[in-house]
């Protein structure tokens, strides 16, 4: 149904006014050249999280508005009329409420650092990921502000510079020791971040992208590709753990760096004594349905357990590159055989935002809006759920 937009200029604080065909802003005029500004912002936001360049979504319209146009709206220049508004959210996929939603917590992401394949993730896929990344922060900080949490800050940082895999290793001890972990599988880390105090997120992205770790406001932030399975979102987040936490020796380069934060999280996935008691101080070959029990029980990848091995003096350097060649010849590469049964995915937001409208904190409409669903669709969830 197509919905008609009116602007209104009152002497009262501009609101938006929404019926199921009808949406009507009522502003000042000093409102109005606010809320082309807002609109602006807003709409390059959108553009950004799309991944697309102002070209790209004219011609996403089908040059129902052109080049010239988008960017004039961005500027706060010019405002679309209500037949572009509506194809603008559906080209983005973003509510209309989202162009005129000013966040109530403006933030900006501090020492972002990828995990990326770096020669296949584009300039603009990255800039996709952190724009994501930061409009989902702006919602979880707003929610957490309004439920007046006091917010738990993990303590763990490991102090000994880490020079080699065996100070990689001693620090996965020490975390292990420091949460209470004990020598069990992890059933969920994520789950264990959140309760640390990360704040983890996924995003939808390019498969090159496989995490990244920023900073915003003391919170300690890890970002995932929703797109990949638990098994490598674990590993993702426990090497971008280690970007947060561990002091890497300055003389390391980024190589070095990447390959002992590797090592790190396949020692906290699968600890040093487990492994050697499960598959012996020395091997010369593996049996595949083994691995699968391993991968089963303790959530990390067949192709990160063969470097553990090596690291771990169970296997040498000729049995470690025979199990490569024979892992890819198979094509396990592409889809490697096994499964965890656990999950792997961030529930904190979602629990706060169902405790914020049990406790009447928000209104529905304000929950959809965080929940960045129609308010139709979110009402459809609720019952759903009731």
């Amino acid at each position: 149904m197509t919905k008609f937009i009116f602007y209104v200029i009152l002497s009262t604080k501009p609101r938006i006014l929404k019926t199921t065909n009808i949406i009507v802003y009522l502003t000042t005029r000093k409102g109005a050249l606010i809320m082309e500004n807002l609109f602006g912002q807003r709409l390059t936001s959108a553009r950004k999280m799309a991944g697309l360049s102002l070209q790209d979504l004219a011609d996403k319209m089908e040059n129902a508005v052109t080049r010239q146009a988008l960017n004039k709206y961005e500027k706060g220049e010019m405002m679309p009329g209500s037949t572009v508004l509506i194809r603008l959210s559906k080209a983005l996929n973003v509510t209309v409420d989202f162009f005129f939603s000013e966040p109530d917590q403006k933030v900006e992401l501090q020492g972002i650092e990828f995990r990326k394949k770096i020669s296949r993730l584009s300039k603009t896929a990255e800039v996709a990921v952190i724009e994501k990344a930061r409009a989902f922060l702006e919602r979880y900080l707003e929610l957490e502000h309004l439920l007046q949490l006091s917010i738990p800050v993990s303590e763990f940082q490991y102090e000994t510079p880490v020079r080699n895999a065996a100070d990689a290793e001693a620090a996965a001890e020490a975390l292990r020791k420091q949460w209470n972990l004990g020598y069990d599988p992890i059933p969920s880390v994520i789950e264990m971040l959140e309760d640390q105090g990360f704040k983890v997120l996924e995003v939808d992205a390019d498969d090159a992208f496989d995490g990244l770790k920023a900073l915003v406001q003391g919170h300690r932030i890890i970002v995932l590709n929703k797109k990949h399975n638990a098994v490598r979102k674990r590993f993702t987040a426990l090497h971008e753990l280690a970007h947060h936490s561990l002091p890497f020796a300055a003389q390391l380069e980024e190589k070095d760096v990447e390959r002992l934060c590797h090592t790190f999280a396949s020692a906290v996935l699968y600890p040093a004594a487990m492994a050697r008691a499960e598959m012996a101080q020395e091997r010369f070959h593996f049996f595949l349905q083994e691995l699968e029990l391993i991968k089963e029980r303790w959530g990390i990848s067949i192709a990160a357990l063969f470097p553990r091995a090596l690291h771990l003096g169970i296997i040498n350097a000729n049995t470690y590159r025979r199990l490569n060649t024979n892992y890819r010849i198979k094509g396990y590469h592409r889809d490697e055989p096994g499964d965890f049964g656990g999950k792997e995915r961030p529930r904190r937001f979602t629990q706060l935002l169902y405790r914020a409208i049990g406790q009447e904190v928000i209104s529905i409409n304000h929950a959809a809006h965080l929940a960045e669903m129609n308010l139709g669709e979110f009402r459809d969830k609720l019952e759903q759920l009731a």
